[in-house]
């Protein structure tokens, strides 16, 4: 391995560790925000919605925090804003309405919003070399260090301080500290190499995109409008585990999740540059499975089967979703491309949140919520089918 691929290895791997650290506070926050919404009040539609509001305004505003990344080419400004909003977790410590803890989970989901685009552009910028899935595939690996470390950090609070959601939550300070000390040190090696690969003020130089580029969307649009929120699986643990004082354990559910997640993101990633985005069949298929497991439950055995389903899928949405926008639009276009894709990301989860919330607080038949999953995930491998590309742009 010659010195240049060691250095995008070492680039990647250092904003890996800088998501790393960020998974640690955001994801062992939502790790228990389910059933801290719960006991504050809110039901599982109101969960659904905030959750997924959140997820959509994390995806949305990457249309335009993604075209002014491009325009500006002051990808760390952004960087730096969005992963600042991450201290909205710890603050839902002072917080004791529903209300006010879904305005911060919001904000968190905003800053989110501001520095996902740059990120994935920087990594889809210093992969070459490497391959585009490998790089995201990584970046997820690290990232879901974090996204595991973090529940189960949450779940050891909660458990010697007899289930106090104010005292877990302000744990989260101590993470924090430590990725604002981790960013500006990753800010200072590797800034320069970013700007070698998009100068200052360079010209888009494509603002409409390929039509497979649409149709791959509607396909990931759909696959996640059918697929139930995490949030909701979390919900429906927190209901069954309420009563006997075992709120820590719901964290530890989540941490199944990244832990499938992390494997399956880099495993998916290798598959993807072999494959290209045939792959996805895989998890658009899993994606129904998540969802009859999870309505299926009277017990945590069918919630933790579903979470294994749902952790697979999650590593394939993290890694290989977003590879596969570099199969249709050029780089010079890829914060605005990654902007467009996670908008429509994001209506899907918020979409599914609300829909799937009803499911659950109107107790709707099996056989409904299975009709309408399979209905969706058939769209999804049809709209998949006719966005195929043959190379990599």
């Amino acid at each position: 391995m010659d010195d240049r691929i060691k250095s995008v290895y070492l680039t990647i791997t250092l904003i890996g560790i800088v998501s790393m650290m960020g998974d640690i506070v955001y994801e062992g926050g939502r790790g228990i925000i389910p059933s801290y919404l719960q006991i504050l009040g809110a039901s599982a539609f109101v969960v659904g919605l905030v959750t997924g509001l959140g997820d959509f305004l994390g995806y949305a505003i990457r249309l335009i925090s993604g075209y002014l990344s491009d325009r500006s080419g002051t990808y760390w400004m952004f960087m730096f804003i969005g992963y600042g909003l991450i201290i909205t977790i710890p603050l839902l410590s002072i917080t004791n309405f529903w209300l006010a803890a879904a305005f911060l989970v919001l904000m968190e989901r905003l800053g989110k919003a501001i520095r996902a685009p740059a990120r994935d552009a920087i990594v889809s910028i210093v992969s070459k070399g490497v391959g585009v899935g490998k790089a995201f595939g990584l970046h997820e690996l690290l990232d879901q260090v974090g996204a595991v470390l973090g529940p189960l950090f949450v779940s050891i609070i909660l458990y010697i301080t007899f289930n106090n959601y104010s005292i877990t939550f302000a744990s989260l300070f101590i993470p924090y500290l430590i990725l604002v000390a981790t960013l500006f040190y990753v800010y200072s090696k590797i800034r320069f190499r970013v700007s070698e690969g998009r100068q200052l003020g360079d010209k888009i130089l494509s603002k409409t995109f390929s039509k497979d580029f649409y149709i791959y969307s509607l396909a990931v649009f759909a696959n996640v409008l059918g697929l139930v929120p995490a949030s909701l699986i979390l919900y429906k643990a927190s209901t069954i585990l309420v009563p006997f004082n075992m709120e820590w354990v719901v964290p530890l559910l989540f941490m199944l999740i990244q832990l499938i997640d992390a494997p399956s993101a880099l495993l998916s990633g290798i598959v993807f540059d072999r494959v290209g985005t045939r792959v996805l069949v895989t998890p658009f298929i899993l994606s129904i499975f998540t969802c009859f497991f999870a309505f299926q439950a009277v017990d945590l055995t069918y919630l933790i089967v579903s979470c294994i389903f749902y952790g697979i899928v999650l590593g394939m949405q993290e890694s290989v979703y977003r590879a596969a926008v570099s199969y249709y639009v050029p780089k010079e276009s890829r914060g605005t491309a990654y902007g467009l894709f996670n908008t429509v990301y994001g209506i899907g989860f918020l979409l599914s949140g609300v829909v799937f919330g009803l499911f659950l607080d109107i107790r709707i038949g099996m056989s409904y919520i299975m009709f309408y999953a399979i209905l969706m995930q058939v769209f999804a491998l049809f709209c998949l089918k006719k966005s195929f590309r043959r190379e990599i742009i």
